[in-house]
């Protein structure tokens, strides 16, 4: 079965998210626990935490299948001591906040070199990020996600995702999220080459480590390595491959989440796509 969702709004308090995902049909969703273009904001107070579990319970949506992502301002990797501890405690306070909403998996972009370190050391200090985080937290999975490799962006090459899975030292809590825009502008070319892509994917990093999906059609072209999303259908991507994955048993029981940039079209978006199932 597949479970399809937008990442939708939680202005006014996280409990508002399941709210909004009911809205458009979803029966997955993605949300920002806390303002993402903040490094610190005020805890969760137990009465969003109590409303955000009764709306999830109310509107069927299950923890395996809630997809947040953490502040855009977090570099796992960054290769200077103050910005590295400032990401590490955001990123701790991320994992802390999923954990008081009993969510089990928290997305987030693995880090930029700033082309300051080579990339080795870059992917490994995002390894060691992870394993400090979760040591201090259970039940959360960290899920990377891969990047279109914009800038010094880490993570656009399948084998970056796999070098720091290597070495996370709790396997069964850390996984990745595929983002269709970004895996095509990586180079990665899911329109023409669908079986290859998926084959390199499974060989290099494992189906088995897959947690979640971000379904975003492509304003930039094959390999530019430039992360503009487009809506589904409307983009360089285009709908037969959406149409192909949507069937893909592959892609089952995992939080498929549209980021598309028009969320007027959200709800239609996620009629069409369990339309072509």
């Amino acid at each position: 079965m597949k479970y399809i969702g937008a990442h939708v709004s939680a202005s006014g308090g996280v409990e508002f998210a399941p709210i909004n995902a009911h809205e458009i049909g979803a029966n997955a969703f993605a949300l920002f626990t806390k303002n993402q273009r903040q490094w610190i904001s005020k805890p969760l107070s137990e009465e969003s935490i109590r409303l955000f579990k009764e709306n999830c319970d109310k509107y069927g949506f299950q923890p395996e299948y809630i997809l947040p992502h953490d502040s855009y301002l977090i570099n796992l990797g960054h290769p200077e001591e103050e910005g590295l501890n400032k990401s590490r405690a955001a990123f701790l306070d991320e994992m802390q906040r999923c954990e008081q909403l009993g969510l089990r998996l928290l997305n987030f972009h693995p880090g930029s070199s700033l082309n300051k370190i080579a990339t080795e050391d870059c992917l490994s200090l995002i390894a060691e990020s992870i394993n400090i985080t979760l040591e201090k937290t259970k039940g959360v999975t960290a899920v990377i996600e891969n990047t279109a490799g914009q800038g010094s962006n880490l993570g656009s090459e399948f084998w970056q995702l796999k070098y720091i899975i290597d070495r996370v030292d709790d396997k069964s809590r850390v996984g990745v999220c595929l983002d269709t825009c970004h895996t095509y502008t990586a180079g990665y070319d899911i329109v023409n080459d669908y079986d290859k892509v998926f084959e390199e994917f499974d060989k290099e990093v494992g189906f088995n480590y897959l947690r979640g999906m971000h379904l975003n059609d492509s304003k930039k072209a094959l390999g530019t390595h430039v992360d503009r999303h487009d809506s589904i259908g409307e983009g360089l991507i285009g709908k037969a491959f959406f149409e192909r994955l949507m069937q893909d048993s592959r892609f089952d029981n995992i939080p498929l989440v549209l980021e598309t940039p028009d969320e007027s079209k959200w709800a239609e978006e996620i009629a069409w796509l369990r339309s072509v199932e």
